[in-house]
């Protein structure tokens, strides 16, 4: 049975997805939450950013991966108008189901369904962005994933990958501190769930660093990809355009 990582421990590849599961099942109803505080409300400019670098046209096809409670399906779906389409996915039906929710009270009746996006059930060149926003360090084969994220790409179309990275060098010792010390029992206060906020500081040490990643999209089929980093590195914006 092949291995990989969660956070920092190594488990049977096929438990990987049901122990992620988990994880996203206990927090859900908190998400949104828990991510103003311990990003001190930061994660909105990043995805503010995301949704100005993509230059989302009216009539596009988006497809927003391991969406969650909606924030970018939102601000994707106002953009593409009538005679656009913005499809809401997530493997986890709990996050998914509270994105919906939201989207529907917002006055958005969008496309949801539960996905994995290692086996994305669309044809092949089926839309002009995929995005994903802070789910590919949970995804068990990233290259799977990126791959499959192209496959339904048409050509020239782009992916955003939205993801926590490699904190500039000069913040490390600040940002593991925070990581390790305070996150777990900030979750531990809101959602009543210190154990996911640890596998959350453990995720984002164990997920590719920028130049990793960039080298992961381009084999994957992206000929061209810029990183953005932002807030010093602590996230970084990739932007692959499909070859």
């Amino acid at each position: 049975m092949a291995r990989t990582h969660f956070g920092f421990q190594t488990v049977d590849e096929d438990q990987k997805a049901a122990r992620v599961r988990g994880v996203f099942d206990s927090v859900a109803s908190r998400y949104d939450v828990m991510n103003d505080l311990m990003s001190a409300g930061l994660h909105r400019a990043w995805k503010a950013y995301a949704v100005a670098v993509a230059d989302v046209r009216e009539g596009d096809r988006v497809l927003d991966v391991a969406a969650g409670t909606g924030d970018l399906t939102r601000a994707f779906a106002q953009r593409v108008g009538s005679r656009g389409v913005v499809v809401h996915t997530d493997i986890n039906e709990a996050m998914l189901r509270e994105g919906r929710d939201r989207l529907v009270d917002q006055g958005l009746a969008l496309p949801s369904t539960v996905c994995d996006a290692e086996h994305l059930p669309f044809r092949d060149g089926s839309f002009d962005l995929v995005s994903v926003s802070f789910g590919l360090r949970n995804m068990t084969h990233k290259e799977r994933a990126l791959a499959e994220m192209a496959r339904v790409l048409r050509h020239g179309g782009r992916l955003l990958v939205l993801e926590f990275s490699q904190v500039a060098p000069p913040l490390r010792a600040a940002y593991d501190w925070y990581s390790f010390k305070v996150l777990p029992r900030l979750g531990q206060w809101v959602a009543g769930d210190a154990e996911s906020y640890r596998y959350l500081a453990e995720s984002i040490r164990m997920h590719p660093d920028q130049a990793t990643l960039k080298t992961m999209m381009k084999a994957a089929g992206f000929g061209h990809v810029d990183v953005h980093n932002l807030t010093a590195g602590v996230v970084a914006l990739h932007v692959g355009v499909r070859c």
